[in-house]
């Protein structure tokens, strides 16, 4: 990994704050890409929120790049230009918690404090045998209190690096590979053959569905595009207008309410594509994008304080979009390279 080499506080930073949530696989590109972009904290500092947005595209859970923009500020303009050293200073950063700083605090620093995340977390409960949820705060403050007086007799870095790849690589969650784990002789799950029922951890509650409507309206060469409002979910991305489908509405009348609410515009639906389903953290949509044709009408301002702004298709390409309106985007480019117009209503 590349921020393994050398590491310097700006590389382990931006990889932990990429590895939330997030595979490896997926990280190793978007790293080499984002650092290409933006290679060193000044620069990272400097940049427009905007490009920032646009580098981290891709990887998800979005306030995550705002955070990392935000703090690279406060290093640059308060700190001058110097990182915490201690993982105390790191938690005084925005989006960054008690994991995250203690691992690049270990890693960059070598400061003696646990990195406990799910990997270890998972290793561990094994390894002690311990029963309780593991998704409960005061299990983590448990582990982590129980490997201080490990990681205060051996090198920190290498410590935490290697219980988290122990957890990544060897104990799975599923099938875990207890005849390579170096933990194997003396763990307790092993012994009394409980590796597949520990950790134990308790699941949320599934989140609730919506039915979405999203609007790709064209004008010419123009697509309209809204961008969400700074401060909320997907701050900052642009996407096609939407609104949420009401219980025992149906797509037309769906269409035509959210197109006067959102937008201001009279409209002339010409086809819809394929359905685009999507999982947030707390709930799920289903979002049916409408092809249409602006036929008149003003320009209002976004009943939730999104801007509007008409672009042209080859501008889309350049902004920061949520993963719905990529793919909707994929679509609509797939259709007109063809050289043929979108299906019409109810083609698919």
């Amino acid at each position: 990994m590349p921020w393994r080499n050398k590491p310097t506080p700006y590389a382990v930073w931006i990889s932990e704050m990429m590895l939330q949530q997030t595979q490896v696989a997926t990280v190793l590109p978007k790293f080499a890409h984002f650092v290409a972009c933006f290679p060193n904290v000044r620069a990272l500092a400097a940049a427009e929120e905007q490009a920032v947005l646009k580098a981290w595209e891709g990887l998800g859970y979005y306030a995550r790049a705002r955070n990392l923009h935000r703090a690279a500020t406060i290093i640059v303009n308060e700190l001058g230009g110097r990182f915490p050293r201690t993982a105390a200073a790191w938690r005084e950063l925005p989006g960054i918690g008690a994991y995250a700083s203690a691992a690049i605090a270990s890693i960059a620093e070598g400061e003696a404090v646990p990195a406990v995340d799910g990997n270890v977390m998972r290793v561990m409960a094994r390894f002690w045998g311990i029963t309780a949820d593991i998704m409960r705060p005061a299990s983590r403050q448990t582990v982590y209190d129980a490997l201080l007086p490990h990681i205060r007799r051996a090198d920190p870095n290498r410590f935490n690096q290697g219980l988290m790849e122990l957890g990544a690589l060897v104990c799975r969650p599923r099938k875990p590979l207890c005849p390579s784990c170096p933990l194997a002789r003396d763990c307790v799950a092993r012994k009394t053959d409980r590796t597949e029922s520990l950790p134990l951890k308790s699941r949320p509650k599934a989140g609730p569905h919506h039915a979405m409507v999203m609007l790709v309206v064209e004008r010419q060469d123009q697509v309209l595009l809204a961008r969400r409002p700074r401060d909320g979910l997907l701050g900052g991305l642009w996407e096609f207008p939407q609104g949420r489908r009401l219980e025992g509405e149906s797509d037309v009348h769906a269409v035509a309410r959210i197109t006067r609410a959102e937008t201001g515009y009279a409209v002339r639906v010409c086809g819809t594509l394929a359905r685009v389903k999507h999982a947030f953290s707390h709930f799920r949509v289903t979002v049916l994008p409408v092809v249409c044709r602006c036929t008149g009408g003003a320009l209002r301002a976004a009943p939730d304080g999104a801007e509007l702004r008409w672009v042209t298709h080859e501008a889309l390409k350049a902004l920061p979009q949520t993963k719905v309106a990529r793919e909707v985007g994929r679509q609509l480019g797939g259709e007109k390279r063809q050289g043929r117009a979108p299906p019409q209503p109810g083609a698919r």
